[in-house]
């Protein structure tokens, strides 16, 4: 098998685990400690994971965080494990079990009891949203306790190589990935109760929590929980839009920046907001080659700085362009490409094809807030931000007492105000716990003028009048 794994980066330094081992359908496979299944595999050349129900067609994985099911296998003889985000162990047992798995002839045996606890605040997702609010609550004395189903808190931060600009979060210049380091050196700080690799399985009155670790299944009593759990990409229809190595940018910047492997050799991006472009340049610091990037809007939507970078390095932005289909028949082997026209109609004769082994998706995001609608909590499509988002009181409170929400889960903005609204939240739910005080009173006007102060100006004029349709303190709710 190849071996994709980076050896050199101008900004990152990938420090492996020790070697370790694991069987893939009677085939010794090298990984390293802290790797997933995927990102192992993906390594060693493997690109089919599993197949269509109805027509068979081959999978890859797509999203690298456990958010899609393109990804599932066989896992020591458990059917329908998520690899992307289930770590690599020494002597697993890994196959493909195509569309319909077999039932497992010996099923391991469950916890014989559950763990129940009774904790003040529960955090669902690690991310800047979510460590955020647990550090402002666990700073004020209350017992905080973070879920997160990944081993690595910080959300989508570890995988940003570059430097944000800067502002509320009081970092200009500071790359993501310090960010997170940051913000999970301040919360263990301050005593939040860190739960990697655990997984929510869902909401039950009054405020209480089922988590499945590796101690078992566990069951927390809370005060209050603070959904965190940020967001999906959204997909393109197009012919054979369904092969392996069609990835959305998310997955790529996980295999890239968080394991060091590169996601091909020569890469098509589809769409140029700031992800497009700052995952763009990404590849070229890991030595890809992004052939091109294109979008059907006739100007670019990233910010210019981001895409002056590319056009420096060679890479040519076509707007008013999108992709017809994907050649190939187990894999990407190419794409056709064609112009629209103002009608957003494709031009005949404009078609050309370009030779590429991956096809990077970076076309927007939706809200994942499948636990707050699961919760009861009353929803509402709000195009501004995204998708469907829990309609909240200026607290970020949904119609379900005790239930908050924050970050790209209540609608999708910027990272720096994924933090904002969680501060936000965990001043809240200090009040409730221990009463208001005037500290924790001009800190939420801080944090609020902070917030206004970020949806100020042209991109922030869709999140504003977002919040306004989705906000129990607005009269037009």
């Amino acid at each position: 098998m190849e071996d994709k794994r980076i050896r050199e980066h101008p900004v990152l330094e990938f420090e492996r685990g020790h070697e370790i081992h694991f069987d893939f359908e009677g085939e010794e496979v090298k990984a390293y400690k802290g790797e997933t299944i995927a990102a192992a595999l993906y390594a060693n050349g493997l690109v089919k994971f599993t197949e269509s129900k109805h027509h068979h067609r081959p999978r890859g994985f797509f999203c690298a965080i456990g958010k899609c099911s393109s990804c599932i296998m066989t896992v020591n003889g458990i059917p329908h494990v998520r690899t992307c985000v289930t770590p690599v162990e020494e002597g697993m047992k890994v196959k493909r079990h195509g569309a319909l798995p077999e039932f497992p002839k010996e099923v391991p045996p469950s916890s014989p009891e559950a763990k129940e606890s009774k904790v003040d605040i529960a955090v669902v997702g690690g991310g800047p949203a979510g460590l955020s609010a647990a550090i402002i609550a666990a700073q004020h004395g209350a017992d905080v306790h973070l879920f997160d189903e990944g081993d690595h808190q910080g959300g989508q931060l570890v995988k940003q190589t570059h430097q944000f600009f800067g502002s509320h979060l009081e970092e200009a210049g500071t790359r993501g990935i310090d960010l997170a380091e940051d913000l999970l050196r301040e919360a263990k700080k301050a005593g939040v109760n860190l739960h990697p690799g655990t997984t929510v399985l869902g909401y039950y009155p009054e405020k209480t929590l089922a988590v499945e670790s590796k101690n078992g299944l566990e069951i927390y009593h809370t005060k209050g929980i603070v959904y965190a759990t940020g967001a999906v990409e959204n997909y393109l229809a197009f012919e054979n839009n369904d092969l392996p190595g069609i990835y959305g940018a998310g997955g790529v910047q996980t295999l890239m920046n968080e394991y060091g492997i590169i996601p091909g050799e020569k890469v098509l991006m589809i769409g140029s907001g700031n992800v497009g472009l700052i995952v763009g340049y990404q590849l070229l610091q890991a030595g890809v080659d992004v052939v091109e990037v294109i979008e059907a809007m006739p100007n670019f939507g990233g910010y210019q700085v981001h895409a002056s970078k590319l056009r420096r390095a060679g890479v040519p932005i076509s707007t008013a362009h999108t992709i017809k289909k994907a050649l190939g028949t187990d894999r990407v082997e190419g794409a056709v490409v064609h112009v629209l026209d103002e009608d957003w109609q494709p031009v005949p004769g404009t078609e050309r094809e370009l030779e590429c082994d991956v096809i990077c998706i970076a076309v927007g995001l939706h809200p994942d807030n499948q636990f707050v609608r699961q919760a009861g909590a009353e929803m509402k499509y709000v195009r501004e931000l995204g998708g469907f988002v829990p309609i909240r009181t200026e607290d970020m409170e949904t119609t379900v007492e005790g239930v908050f929400v924050a970050g790209d889960s209540a609608g999708i903005e910027e990272a720096t105000v994924a933090a904002l609204e969680g501060k936000l939240v965990g001043c809240a739910l200090v009040e409730r716990l221990f009463g208001t005080s005037d500290e924790i009173s001009d800190m939420k006007e801080d944090i609020k003028a902070g917030i206004e102060q970020m949806r100020k100006g042209p991109y922030g004029e869709y999140p504003r009048r977002g919040v306004k349709l989705c906000t129990l303190d607005e009269e037009v709710c």
